[in-house]
């Protein structure tokens, strides 16, 4: 018999930017709601011009609200820690991973036993590196085109998104322009899931995100 399919990691980025005008503030924390009603696995908060104050409580309501949701906090260890969430996620700016897996795992660090430590790769070199560092999954991307990554490159496309897959043994997540109808390449080159923003910012109904999520849920069986 062969195995169960593997439910992909479904992650919602949040990123006020691009929320429609007069939707940023207390939005974001509504589309963070939202998504984790609709049954996102992650949402990774990225809001880099908050406020120290200010993203300490959006990451405790974040928290709050979130379930079986596991909420990863962009750049900011104390922040994550602080609020009691589930990871760190790193970019190139961050820390560098090997420190902060480190630092997670000694007697001085107050970390819990499963909090993730992930990186944003855009280089095999990257992912390997990532995974030596003790890293717990990585971001690998732009796989697509989308407005949000044009600073990082070309898109690097699906094969190379599956050989970064074969590469390591860490968790892979998708992201860069990736929507309900491509989703399913991502999956199928071996991504663990994929990590979005416009996905969820720009489907304002609560049952429309529910059936999309369920869909996406469905791509394991298409591993």
């Amino acid at each position: 018999m062969s195995p169960a399919p593997k439910t992909p990691i479904i992650c919602y980025v949040t990123d006020r930017k691009s929320l429609a005008e007069g939707d940023s503030g207390a939005g974001v924390l509504g589309r963070i709601r939202a998504a984790i009603a609709a049954g996102v696995d992650w949402v990774q908060i990225r809001e880099k011009v908050l406020s120290g104050r200010e993203l300490l409580g959006l990451v405790r309501e974040a928290v709050a609200a979130g379930g079986s949701a596991r909420v990863i906090v962009n750049d900011r260890l104390d922040m994550a820690l602080a609020a009691g969430a589930a990871g760190v996620h790193l970019g190139r700016e961050s820390l560098g991973a090997r420190d902060v897996v480190r630092w997670c795992k000694s007697s001085g660090g107050n970390a819990p036993a499963d909090f993730l430590v992930g990186v944003s790769c855009h280089s095999l070199a990257d992912a390997r590196e990532a995974e030596s560092a003790g890293a717990a999954y990585i971001f690998f991307g732009p796989v697509f085109d989308t407005p949000s990554k044009r600073g990082m490159g070309e898109p690097q496309g699906v094969a190379r998104l599956e050989e970064i897959c074969r590469s390591v043994a860490i968790r892979v997540l998708a992201i860069g322009g990736v929507n309900e109808q491509n989703a399913g390449d991502c999956i199928r080159a071996g991504a663990a899931g994929i990590a979005a923003i416009r996905l969820f910012q720009d489907t304002r109904d609560a049952e429309t995100l529910k059936d999309a999520v369920k869909r996406l849920h469905a791509l394991g069986a298409s591993r």
